[in-house]
């Protein structure tokens, strides 16, 4: 049988001049009955219309922040180091695969340039704009749960787990500040930050604040949204 080919989106190295993945993206992908692929990081518009129509769905990972640029703001200088090159292709690619209807799950950083290129704001760093208790940005290992979230009952992410809250791994300082009308909420950290987003106009369009491809070995929740990304991938539209 035939599995879903999924692109994931690259990291990117500035001191080694170099694209490079984490492995548990692409074996929680694999794991999940998909096959990844890394993708290019390229700005070369009939590359990435070629990648769209190419791949079955895309991963949206982690890595460095997003441009405030991309939603209308200026740096603060808390604000971490950006990767134009990043934020170029994704901010092409995202309307490609948008158009076709392709699945996309965004992780971390997924999540928030998801909500900033679909019209909403982030804040740019959380302990300044944001402070609180909960930890966002944990020490290793990434694997284990730091705190809850809140799952919203109706919601697809609730319906997957059937669980009112569950505990997650976070290691991040950007998240969620206004949310993008095109965007629901799926989760909720106790201090009120959104964890988790769905595409209510799209065929399956998710994304999470915390990390499934540090705690899918581990965590059944993390394995059951690779798999429900792949089995999107999967179903007739």
């Amino acid at each position: 049988m035939r599995r879903p080919l999924v692109g994931v989106t690259p990291l990117y190295d500035e001191a080694r001049k170099s694209d490079w993945m984490l492995p548990g993206y692409l074996e929680g992908v694999i794991e999940a009955g998909g096959l990844p692929v890394m993708l290019p990081l390229t700005a070369d518009l009939e590359l990435l219309e070629q990648l769209a129509e190419t791949v079955d769905g895309v991963l949206l990972t982690g890595g460095h922040d997003v441009s405030p640029a991309l939603y209308g703001q200026s740096p603060l200088s808390a604000c971490g180091t950006c990767c134009p090159a990043r934020d170029e292709m994704e901010r092409l690619l995202l309307p490609l695969l948008w158009a076709q209807d392709k699945p996309i799950l965004g992780i971390c950083r997924g999540i928030q340039f998801l909500n900033a290129a679909l019209g909403g704001t982030l804040y740019q760093d959380l302990p300044s704009q944001h402070p609180s208790a909960v930890e966002h940005h944990q020490r290793p290992p990434y694997d284990r749960p730091v705190h809850t979230v809140t799952l919203a009952p109706h919601s697809p992410l609730g319906a997957l787990l059937s669980q009112e809250t569950i505990a997650v791994n976070s290691y991040h300082h950007q998240a969620i500040q206004a949310l993008s009308p095109a965007l629901r909420p799926m989760a909720w950290s106790p201090d009120g930050l959104i964890e988790a987003v769905w595409a209510p106009e799209r065929r399956w369009v998710w994304a999470v604040q915390w990390h499934p491809e540090f705690a899918f070995r581990t965590d059944a929740n993390s394995r059951a949204i690779f798999r429900c990304f792949v089995e999107a991938m999967q179903q007739e539209h």
